[in-house]
């Protein structure tokens, strides 16, 4: 697709009005809504088909950027960006195949149980729904909630993704050295390194490549999201052995500088607490005998009256999750503006000096709905309780679809059987695991470890203490309350909107044995009147590709339960009792919900909560030392703000 025509000119005009009708003519309405609202609905769709004609062309648009010294041509993505409040960037959301290989905690465990589990973003009613719509594969079947991982399976799923704002401070490229291969580029507070989360295009490895034109970058270490700083990049793979080498050795110097809170004692001060991650879901490190070992050495600069703050320089000998921040924080000088580790709501008076309780405690509690929307959920049902009657909401199964159900017994057949059915000798499904057509089936019988509240510790490689689990508790509630209580918000259930994409088709990865290094599954654009196909179509052609390895060759393919379509699901909605509008459901000035994927969006923060008072200063290695100036914050008698 060739690049946009000039702002201003007719031919631009026709372009834009050109795209707004074809996106109309397969735009389906979701919402009974006011004509007003209606309308405000509409031209979100039809912008963002705009930016998804120059997006979503595998995933983005490629555009050429000239030619290189070699005579190949370097390629450039561009990421369509939308308005927001100043100090801020944001992009606007997109569909995102998603591919990952089981992991070894994931081995055994329900497909429902392990994304309820791993995300928390939405709630449980959604995870559920999203995976009865069939937006979910393993090895290129679709997956129902009740199947079970095994080690070697491939995961795919489409999800709408939300990219929260980061900071509109531009990543700096501070020295390049082609020789060697490497750069050394200053990371702003805010943006991660790597993909991860709700993250993946504002990320330091997607902006280097993307908006700097670098075709690869390694990262050997990283630094926080939150943490601002130095970062060596190589460029190539020997130039990342040895630099990894160094860094695993040991022989890295680094230098960092914080803000705490207090008067920090002058001197050198030394800290080896060891240190565990007690919660992968929030990132949580506490100070804990079984931790691994960790060495920080801190200097005072300098202390700042005004703010009771200090400024202080501090050298990680080790490189553990967290290190500086928990360290500070086992002193009793936490950074002043970490959100988790300096909080008070999360740890008490103490904050945490000195450590917490690590005596095992099985104390366990359920989520609950904030005050303010409990009577929501209490009208409506908890969208975080799976076990409460919503056999009404599901559509029941036909006697040609298998079903696999929580009511399965615990036999040697259930637990290791394929994702979808087991088949007897003669290649049919077995009585007893076919439900018959009159007979309603439960749709939860049991609860998940998040109903429970089990979920907290499960990612704990020791038990937990009762302490550690009130503080886990306390972080996720204040997480929900910082975005709004999105997934208490979750209207999904009751709106049930299509879960991917009308004009997008995902193309499976190829095979194990013909994949190159980061080659993944994609989007391709349907052609026009191929939106109203049946989703069983894209199943069979992805049965197909997958039966070509041996693997799958093995395994009898099944035949899975087709995604309804909106008009399917919005005429069964309609035989239920009347709901309110989605967007009556909570205060209308308080939350809006995006027309694709009617997740609650969340609110814009602040600029200064986008970062904590953490700079990598100076790295020195064999490559030679690098060094940036001072952070702004670091200055004498600097003030902030700091109202909630």
């Amino acid at each position: 697709m060739p690049p946009p025509l000039p702002k201003g000119s007719s031919a631009n005009a026709a372009h834009i009005l050109s795209q707004i009708a074809r996106s109309s003519r397969t735009h389906k309405a979701l919402l009974n809504l006011p004509a007003e609202l209606q309308f405000q609905h509409n031209l979100t769709n039809w912008l963002r088909a705009m930016f998804q004609e120059q997006a979503n062309n595998n995933v983005n648009n490629v555009l050429a950027q000239g030619n290189t010294e070699n005579g190949s041509v370097r390629k450039r993505i561009v990421i369509p960006e939308v308005p927001a409040p100043k100090g801020l960037k944001k992009i606007a959301p997109y569909w995102y195949p998603y591919t990952t290989m089981t992991k070894m905690r994931w081995i055994g465990r329900e497909l429902l149980e392990v994304v309820s589990t791993e995300f928390r973003d939405r709630s449980m009613e959604y995870y559920r729904y999203a995976l009865e719509s069939g937006v979910t594969t393993v090895n290129g079947q679709i997956a129902s909630p009740t199947t079970r991982l095994r080690d070697g399976d491939r995961i795919e799923n489409v999800v709408h993704r939300h990219e929260p704002p980061v900071t509109s401070t531009p990543v700096r490229v501070l020295h390049t050295d082609e020789e060697r291969e490497f750069i050394v580029v200053e990371k702003p507070g805010s943006i991660p390194v790597h993909a991860s989360g709700r993250y993946f295009r504002n990320t330091l490895i997607e902006i280097l490549v993307n908006d700097f034109g670098y075709e690869k970058v390694y990262t050997v270490n990283r630094l926080d999201r939150l943490t601002s700083g130095l970062m060596i990049i190589p460029l190539t793979v020997a130039s990342a052995r040895l630099l990894t080498a160094e860094f695993t050795a040991g022989t890295v110097k680094k230098e960092y500088v914080a803000r705490v809170k207090g008067k920090f004692p002058e001197g050198e001060i030394v800290c080896e607490e060891p240190l565990l991650t007690v919660d992968r879901q929030m990132g949580l490190n506490i100070v804990h005998p079984e931790g691994k070992h960790a060495k920080t050495v801190f200097n005072l600069i300098r202390y700042d009256a005004n703010t009771d703050t200090s400024v202080v320089k501090c050298e990680p000998h080790t490189g553990r999750s967290h290190q500086l921040r928990v360290h500070l924080q086992f002193l009793g000088h936490p950074i002043a503006n970490d959100p988790v580790y300096s909080e008070k709501r999360i740890w008490g008076e103490n904050v945490g000096k000195n450590g917490i309780d690590t005596t095992p405690s099985d104390e366990r509690a359920p989520p609950t709905a904030p005050e303010h929307l409990q009577s929501l959920t209490a009208k409506h049902g908890s969208p975080e309780c799976l076990s409460k009657d919503v056999q009404n909401l599901s559509l029941s199964p036909s006697e040609d679809e298998p079903t696999n159900t929580n009511t399965t017994t615990d036999t040697p057949e259930t637990i290791d059987a394929a994702p979808q059915v087991i088949l007897n000798k003669s290649g049919k499904p077995k009585e007893w695991l076919k439900p018959k057509p009159t007979v309603p089936v439960p749709t939860a019988t049991k609860l998940l470890p998040r109903e429970t509240g089990d979920d907290i510790g499960m990612g704990s490689p020791v038990p937990l203490s009762a302490e550690a689990v009130g503080v886990i508790t306390r972080l996720r509630n204040m997480k929900d309350e910082d975005e709004d209580w999105s997934r208490w918000r979750d209207v999904v259930f009751r709106t049930k909107g299509a879960m991917n994409p009308h004009s997008l088709v995902v193309t499976p990865p190829p095979l194990q044995r013909r994949r190159i290094r980061g080659n993944k599954a994609g989007f391709v654009n349907k052609p026009p009147g191929e939106e109203e196909q049946e989703q069983g179509a894209s199943t069979e052609v992805s049965a197909e590709g997958s039966a070509e390895g041996s693997e799958a060759a093995t395994t009898p393919a099944v035949e899975a339960a087709p995604q309804y379509t909106t008009e399917e699901i919005k005429e069964k909605i309609d035989a239920l009792e009347p709901l309110p509008d989605v967007n009556t459901l909570t205060e209308p000035d308080a939350v809006r919900f995006c027309p694709e994927c009617y997740l609650p969006l969340h609110p814009d923060p602040k600029p200064e909560k986008l970062y904590i008072f953490l700079h990598a200063k100076k790295y020195t290695t064999s490559l030679g030392a690098f060094e940036t100036g001072m952070p702004e914050w670091a200055a004498e008698g600097w003030e902030w703000d700091r109202s909630e």
